[in-house]
């Protein structure tokens, strides 16, 4: 085979082979131009980033605006905590009526008048002085308004409902003396159990109690409890109508966490007026009008009611001038069974004297 047809052989198969695909070599004459990135792109993203953080001082400046600003700040929290704990302590400490008497000349210095006759350096410290004046004159007069509105509305809560509780007596009865009970373990007695819930039980000798002493007296049940307890209980009672009045809760004072009663606001005499209670020195806020009374819990033989008539007896016939002295003469003793003794005492004394001779013997 000649030179020239082995040139023409390997010339045909070079050309077969670019035409298949898979026989395409990777290596070409022209090959493909990457992307550069030049160095004005690179300028260009340098000069758009953001600005470096500024130094620690001037970011201080910028975000809380200055030493100045810091002052004022801190002055005015201040001046607000000191306000705050100065009203605290004159609401502790001081009335209305004494801090309105103390601050009367600092509310007056806010209204200075200048005179025509001032020069003008006085008339510009009159001014001046004022001007000064005016915010904590403003402030006290704030201060006393809410005070002043506030203890009116929590009055409402803890003052009773009236300063007149009862309607005023009739002139007939002007001299009746009036006898004011409790309910709970004075009258009755209520018990919460599991399986029945609550029961409520008479104290023995309650209906003869109030039938007989509500012909001497004006009978009134006072209660620490709410109205919704107080009526029924009453209504089942009091069948024969011996109560006059019934008064509940809204009644009461209420006072270092407590329902008292305050005979004060009854519209009555206080020197007419018996308190009867199984916590009567606990519950009342005059305990010279107390009467005293064993608590009960349910005893089945208990007398305290019945034994106490005798005694509710002869005080609304002889009428004394004053109950209250004659109460405290039963301080310390039980007031059924001191009156007894007392009484046999007297009928002793009243025997001797009726003996000849008798007056000479004491």
């Amino acid at each position: 085979m000649s030179i020239v047809t082995r040139s023409r052989r390997i010339f045909s198969i070079v050309l077969k082979s670019n035409k298949n695909p898979r026989l395409y070599s990777s290596v070409t004459a022209n090959p493909p131009k990457e992307p550069i990135i030049s160095s004005s792109i690179l300028g260009d993203q340098s000069a758009s980033s953001p600005p470096p953080p500024p130094p620690p001082e001037t970011a201080a400046a910028t975000k809380g605006g200055g030493p100045l600003s810091s002052f004022l700040k801190y002055s005015l929290a201040a001046a607000v905590t000191g306000g705050l704990a100065t009203a605290g302590y004159a609401t502790y400490a001081y009335s209305l009526e004494e801090i309105d008497e103390k601050t009367r000349g600092l509310r007056a210095s806010a209204n200075v008048s200048v005179g025509d006759d001032l020069s003008s350096f006085e008339k510009f410290q009159a001014m001046l002085k004022s001007t000064a004046m005016t915010v904590p004159a403003k402030l006290v007069e704030l201060y006393l308004d809410l005070r002043a509105s506030t203890e009116e509305h929590v009055r409402g809560f803890t003052e009773p409902l009236s300063e007149k509780l009862l309607p005023d007596l009739h002139p007939q009865e002007q001299h009746v003396f009036t006898l004011v009970l409790d309910l709970n373990e004075t009258l009755l007695y209520s018990d919460w159990k599991r399986d029945r819930g609550w029961r409520t039980f008479k104290r023995p000798g309650v209906d003869d109690f109030l039938e007989h002493l509500a012909q001497f007296y004006e009978i009134i049940v006072y209660s620490d409890q709410q109205p919704m307890y107080v009526d029924p209980i009453v209504d089942r009672l009091d069948g024969k109508h011996c109560i006059r009045y019934r008064l509940s809760r809204a009644a009461t004072r209420y006072q270092d966490g407590k329902h008292y009663r305050d005979l004060s606001k009854l519209n009555r005499d206080p020197s007419r007026i018996l308190y009867v209670s199984g916590n009567a020195l606990e519950s009342c806020l005059q305990p010279e009008n107390c009467v005293p009374l064993k608590p009960w819990k349910c005893e089945a033989d208990d007398t305290a009611l019945v034994d106490l008539i005798p005694f509710l007896e002869y005080v609304a016939r002889n009428r004394p001038a004053d109950i209250r002295p004659v109460l405290a003469s039963y301080h310390g003793h039980d007031i059924a069974k001191e009156f007894i003794e007392r009484s046999k005492e007297h009928q002793r004394r009243m025997q001797e004297q009726k003996r000849p001779g008798g007056l000479w013997r004491r």
